[in-house]
């Protein structure tokens, strides 16, 4: 099963080693492709800002440079992600993906599409982890194919972190005085930041769902058991959907976004009590800590959707 350790004695230890570091592995790229969705949204915001003199302050607010708290926050989102089961992260991928398709379908009644870039931070890194392990379960070289893809997503993630901190210190210079590419094509391009963001994410998800229903079918064993999961699961979450539609439609703000989060990660938890195993609820609450995080790591984003 595991390929670099197959000509080792079949030691259960040693097993248990090696699908740690896959689990590892499969949270660092999580962790990773989170990273390059907030550079690039760092990047699209300061963009937008540079030209508007109401927002100099929060301009000077997104350049600020944090580089231990984004070292901190990249290490706790890969041991989230690690420590979270496959079968809790396919159901955050779900009920992300029922809730995107709401908000997209209220855009025209006053919805952001930004700050829902913001808001699926752990979904994406749940998503990418399902991928992951749906896409590669049965590999040869599973092991190997994982450093391959920590490795390019670790590269991706350090470029797009370079280019959030490039645009931050001399974009307003570079696109006045004509002589960067970069700022010169974001100054021609930045506005389509959004547009890319939302179809890459659009794809990660299609795939995340199908495999997060595949991940949560292989449980069962008969569809008259899948039905009696599949059926609260759904009430429960278009219940979630309709309750966080009309509480945006009331209020705005950092509360609200805290409180959806508790809200949905109390409706899932109760789910689950009834449907679940105790290894999902214990999944569950490490779930509640990564969204808090994500949220708090990217605070100065969210103020910067909100005032949009």
């Amino acid at each position: 099963m595991f390929s670099l350790g197959s000509w080792l004695p079949a030691l259960p230890s040693l097993a248990w080693a090696w699908a740690l570091l896959d689990a590892f592995l499969q949270g660092l790229v999580g962790a990773c492709a989170v990273s390059v969705l907030c550079s690039l949204l760092k990047v699209y915001l300061y963009i937008q800002c540079v030209n508007n003199l109401e927002r100099q302050a929060e301009k000077e607010a997104i350049a600020a440079r944090r580089p231990l708290l984004e070292l901190l926050h990249m290490l706790v989102l890969t041991g989230v992600l690690a420590l979270v089961g496959s079968r809790v992260a396919a159901l955050v991928v779900l009920e992300f993906s029922l809730r995107a398709v709401s908000t997209i379908l209220s855009l025209g009644k006053g919805a952001h599409s930004s700050q829902l870039y913001l808001l699926c931070q752990y979904s994406l890194g749940c998503g990418v982890s399902c991928g992951l392990s749906f896409l590669l379960e049965g590999a040869p070289h599973r092991t190997w194919n994982l450093v391959l893809a920590a490795g390019l997503a670790g590269l991706l993630a350090l470029h797009a972190r370079r280019l959030a901190r490039h645009v931050c210190a001399l974009y307003e210079l570079h696109s006045r005085a004509r002589y960067c590419g970069v700022c010169i094509l974001l100054l021609a391009a930045g506005h389509g930041i959004p547009r890319l963001l939302r179809n890459a994410l659009a794809l990660t998800f299609a795939v995340a769902d199908l495999a997060a229903v595949e991940l949560i079918n292989r449980d069962f064993l008969s569809t008259g058991e899948a039905m009696r999961f599949w059926t609260p699961l759904t009430i429960c979450y278009t219940l979630l959907v309709v309750y966080m539609q009309e509480e945006s439609r009331q209020s705005t703000g950092r509360g609200l976004v805290f409180r959806t989060v508790v809200v949905r990660m109390g409706g899932l938890f109760i789910l689950l009590l009834t449907v679940g195993r105790w290894t999902d609820i214990l999944h569950v609450f490490v779930s509640l800590l990564g969204e808090l995080w994500c949220l708090l790591c990217s605070g100065v984003l969210l103020e910067s959707c909100w005032k949009q």
